[in-house]
This record gives C-alpha cells, sequence and structure tokens, in this order.
C-alpha cells in the first residue's frame, strides 16, 4: 500500500453508529511556495541543461518550440510577445501516509502539503528554464500527474508551457522577480491584454479532505426519504473554501488586483472514496494602466450559415 488507498476505507470491519460530525475547525496552515532564484538550474538534470542550451542557441537564430495552437500563435504575436522555446519541469514526488479519523471530516494536511509541494517544484523548474532563455513569462501552462507502474507509491508532477519575451523589451515579470505563469489560452491571453490587464502569476491553493462516513444506521433512516446530508454537504464546502481561500492568499501576495480563469477541479488520486483533492488555480492579474479604454466588441457573423 503507498500512494493508493490513503484513508484506509477497507480497514473498518464494522462501521460505528454515526454521530453528528462537525467540520474540523482548526485546518492545516496553508502551503507556500518555494522560494524563486533567478539563474538558478537547482533540480534539472544535466540533459535538461543541455537542451537549454541547445535552445539558447536557437533562439539566437530565431528558431522555437511550442505547443501553442496555430490561431493561439498568431494572437500572442499580436499581442507583442515572441515564443522562445518550449520550457517544463517536472518532480516525482513520494507522497506520505497518513491515517484518517473514519466518522471525522477532516483535512489531510500530510497529503495537501505534499501536493501542493510537488507541484512548485514542478513549476519552480519550469520558471527556471524560462529564466534561461531571457524570457519575461510563460503562457499556456498546464499541469499534469502521472502515474507509473514501477512506483506504487510514487506520482510525477509536471508543468508545461510556451516560454515568451515581449518584442518591446518591457518588463512584464511579476513582482516578485518570476517570470509570469498563464494556463490562459492564447485566445485569453491576447483579450487580457487587449482589455488592458497583463498576467503576473499562476495561483493556485489546494486541500486534501477526508470525508466522515456514514453509519449503517443513519443509512438505514435515509431509506426512500429526500433529505439533505448536512455532513456531506458540510466537508465539501469546507474544503472547496480552504484551496479558494489559499489561492486567492497567493494572488494578494503577488500584489494582484483579481484572478481570471478561476477554476476548481476535484480528484481522488486513487486515496480512497472519502478522500478527494480539491485543486484551485487561475491567473492573477494586473492593470496596464488606469488609462486604458476597452474597444467595443464588434459584431463577426460566419459565412458558413
Amino acid at each position: 500500500m503507498g500512494f493508493l488507498r490513503r484513508d484506509d476505507d477497507d480497514s473498518q470491519q464494522a462501521e460505528p453508529e454515526q454521530q453528528p460530525v462537525a467540520v474540523d475547525a482548526a485546518p492545516a496552515e496553508a502551503p507556500h511556495a518555494a522560494a524563486y532564484e533567478a539563474g538558478s538550474l537547482a533540480g534539472i538534470p544535466e540533459s535538461g541543461r543541455e537542451r537549454i542550451e541547445r535552445m539558447k542557441k536557437d533562439v539566437e537564430r530565431g528558431f522555437f518550440t511550442s505547443d501553442l495552437s496555430i490561431n493561439e500563435f498568431l494572437l500572442v504575436k499580436q499581442s507583442g510577445f515572441e515564443p522562445l522555446g518550449l520550457v517544463l519541469g517536472s518532480s516525482i514526488y513520494h507522497i506520505g501516509f497518513q491515517q484518517a479519523n473514519w466518522g471525522r471530516n477532516q483535512e489531510m494536511s500530510v497529503l495537501t502539503q505534499a501536493m501542493y509541494h510537488a507541484r512548485e517544484l514542478a513549476m519552480t523548474r519550469m520558471e527556471e528554464e524560462a529564466d534561461q532563455l531571457g524570457a519575461d513569462g510563460v503562457v499556456g501552462v498546464r499541469l499534469d500527474i502521472g502515474r507509473y507502474e514501477w512506483g506504487a507509491d510514487l506520482a510525477e508532477f509536471i508543468a508545461v508551457g510556451t516560454a515568451v519575451k515581449h518584442r518591446a523589451g518591457e518588463l512584464h515579470r511579476a513582482p516578485n522577480g518570476r517570470p509570469f505563469t498563464s494556463d490562459l489560452s492564447g485566445q485569453d491571453f491576447w483579450a487580457l491584454l487587449s482589455a488592458g490587464y497583463r498576467p503576473v502569476g499562476l495561483v493556485m491553493g489546494n486541500c486534501v479532505y477526508h470525508v466522515a462516513h456514514q453509519g449503517l444506521r443513519a443509512s438505514f433512516k435515509q431509506i426512500g426519504r429526500n433529505q439533505e446530508m448536512p455532513t456531506y454537504t458540510q466537508a465539501l464546502y469546507e474544503a472547496r473554501e480552504l484551496a479558494m481561500e489559499r489561492m486567492q492568499a497567493e494572488a494578494t501576495e503577488t500584489q494582484a488586483n483579481g484572478i481570471v480563469g478561476a477554476r476548481i477541479v476535484e480528484r481522488s488520486h486513487g486515496w480512497g472514496s472519502h478522500v478527494i483533492e480539491f485543486f484551485a488555480i487561475g491567473t492573477a492579474v494586473v492593470p496596464v494602466s488606469d488609462e486604458h479604454v476597452i474597444e467595443k466588441p464588434a459584431t463577426v457573423l460566419p459565412l458558413t450559415g
């Protein structure tokens, strides 16, 4: 047993009678972003460093690699940015063990910290690669989690995006000196800049939460009845709230004015039916200037009918 079945759903031989369950009043402290060191290549293997050196030479001769679609590529160019190359970061992480209280709603702080830290490591290495290319930021960022047969306790966290640089040489980096990151599509990125805003960074918050089990007696009482399940409602509400609150706190630390494209992703990652990770992610933005005027949208009619 490792990364899977973290809540030990099958370890209980009998279900205790369900009692009123309160949401944990003292959730774990939110995980914090790692310190960024400009110019660092820590954690990037030798083969990755060799690829970066090749990409630097490619940039000098005007060659780039990108995962942008054709439309996204054109709109990024229209926004005043030049793609430099495809950058990535990876971290294979061992997820620790934490036992949950069978009949209690509670945050799994060990798992929350692990999932956040692993993503942060991957993101930081992607930003380090972008920094080596002289990029102002990374657009179209996506975060994936991979699993492999040779490591039941392990998961690979991968961050991938296209490094870009502003043609006019304007500094678009985040206030903390890191290249800006954004998971917006090329169309949304162009629309954001056209509206007088720019991204300062990809912000995220997460919460791995154990949802209390319901006893057998309580289950029998609900047969054939319409009624709310307050234990489950409170658990999921609290977990989402913690993830959103932590995402918003990250945006505040970057001195952002708001978050666009925010979404909440819910996955169990194989921990068991009652342990869920709520992952909130979005792009923090700031206005370019107070005088910017947004053009009125134009009506476009397709010729295909």
